[in-house]
């Protein structure tokens, strides 16, 4: 049954192409998002929530063969860096730059009860351990002027009070924001439409109220005022994908992408990565989400030197493999990995220390969008060995829509060719592709080439 979901979704959009406004480079077809016109500005009444959902120009990174490289801008310390993260952020800008960078996404902005942003408390109060309102302001111009786009922390799944459990304000909310089924016990709002989540009150999203205000919040101050113009959904499976399908579509982001993250059985991947399919399908290919399936495969590779596990029927066992173009992929975040060192931060399902730069040679040359984490770079000297990376990334036109060719997925060894114009290997075993190929960078068990 894999796939079966979003290969039918994308096979009936393919007989409506004539509306396209998302171009299959590769193929040459028109792939049109849900809810869109001849005009590509898609326009739709949803009749439970009252409101009108509205996607147009620019096309988001989503929905093309997309050469974008994100960058984690955080870490899970970054909190604690006295008030001056954003700046830090700020002060790299040239060098996130010279990487190839073309989207930074950024920690929650919002007052929280915890210091790391992820329990918000009033929406419109931007001001946390990373920095206040001017120097987020400041930062996000810095980098709009050098290109690069902004990503938003969206947590909405859940919210606390402002003194109690379920008092909200700014915006202003009462018990109905809150689903009947919370812990909390006092929420009148509808059964929750996703996972619950215990430290926070889970928000009732089918209420117009709810989901106008968070539109609201997103566009109006968010991206028109503050300077944001991508999106990233914490927690993403704490709520139907439909309405986080709704506030894409209102807000027109140039970049959304979901957090669905599921234990992973490695008896039974396939399982894993149609919730990841399933996540984007019921978003109408709005938005893409973190390949959490790939990120797993790579820490079994890598801690275990099983690289065989990276292919499956020929093709990239994780998410890329059945739809690279909805896909982020990542070696570790702020929280599978350590932060500053290899001995802090959360770890909760880091790759091993030693070998990440392994990780970042197969997904800096594979499809899907790839991702770079803040303390990898900048904290633990990988810095010159990246950019080789991302060098040849942009230089050879790899994008998320790329081709893969596997060469061989074994004990010991990974090898791929990429647009038939890039091979690389990972693995302690040796691995060469021919007298036409010309080594572009290589290090500790991992070797680039380009073709001559």
């Amino acid at each position: 049954m894999k796939g079966i979901s979003f290969l039918l979704t994308t096979t009936f959009i393919g007989l409506i192409s004539a509306c396209s406004s998302e171009t299959n480079n590769s193929a040459n077809t028109l792939i049109t998002p849900l809810n869109s016109n001849t005009n590509n500005v898609a326009e739709g009444t949803n009749d439970d929530a009252g409101i009108v959902i509205k996607l147009s120009e620019p096309v988001s990174e989503q929905a093309k063969a997309s050469n974008a490289i994100l960058l984690q801008g955080f870490h899970w310390n970054s909190k604690n860096y006295d008030r001056g993260w954003y700046e830090e952020i700020r002060n790299n800008t040239n060098r996130i730059k010279d990487l190839g960078v073309s989207h930074v996404w950024f920690p929650p902005v919002s007052d929280s009860t915890s210091n790391n942003g992820y329990l918000p408390r009033q929406l419109y109060v931007v001001y946390s351990y990373y920095g206040n309102e001017s120097d987020l302001r400041t930062t996000i111009a810095t980098l709009n002027a050098e290109g690069i786009h902004s990503i938003a922390d969206i947590v909405i799944n859940h919210r606390v009070g402002t003194t109690g459990w379920g008092d909200f304000t700014n915006p202003t909310w009462g018990n109905w924001a809150t689903t009947s089924d919370d812990e909390w016990g006092q929420g009148t709002g509808n059964p929750d439409t996703g996972a619950s989540y215990e430290s926070g009150r889970d928000l009732d999203h089918t209420n117009v109220t709810v989901q106008n205000d968070i539109i609201t919040w997103i566009k109006d101050f968010l991206f028109a005022d503050i300077g944001f113009s991508g999106i990233r959904y914490d927690y993403a499976k704490g709520y139907a994908p439909y309405y986080a399908a709704i506030y894409a579509n209102a807000v027109s982001p140039n970049f959304c992408v979901g957090e669905l993250w599921n234990g992973l059985d490695y008896s039974n991947v396939d399982a894993h990565r149609q919730e990841l399919m399933d996540y984007v399908d019921d978003t109408g290919g709005v938005c893409g989400a973190f390949d959490f399936t790939t990120k797993g495969l790579l820490n079994r590779a890598l801690s275990e030197n099983d690289y065989g596990v990276l292919s499956s029927d020929g093709l990239p066992a994780g998410g890329i493999g059945w739809w690279p173009q909805k896909m982020v992929t990542f070696v570790d975040n702020h929280d599978t990995g350590p932060s500053e060192t290899c001995d802090d931060g959360q770890q909760h399902w880091p790759a091993p220390c030693d070998k990440i730069i392994q990780g970042y040679a197969y997904i800096l040359t594979h499809p899907g969008i790839p991702t770079l984490y803040w303390p990898h770079i900048f904290n633990w000297g990988n810095y010159d060995e990246i950019q080789k990376l991302t060098d040849i990334r942009i230089q050879q036109g790899i994008n998320s829509k790329s081709n893969v060719d596997i060469q061989v997925a074994e004990q010991g060894l990974y090898a791929a060719i990429i647009d038939e114009k890039v091979a690389m290997k990972i693995g302690p075993n040796d691995w060469y592709p021919g007298s036409d190929w010309t080594l572009a960078t290589s290090g500790l068990n991992y070797a680039i080439w380009i073709l001559n």
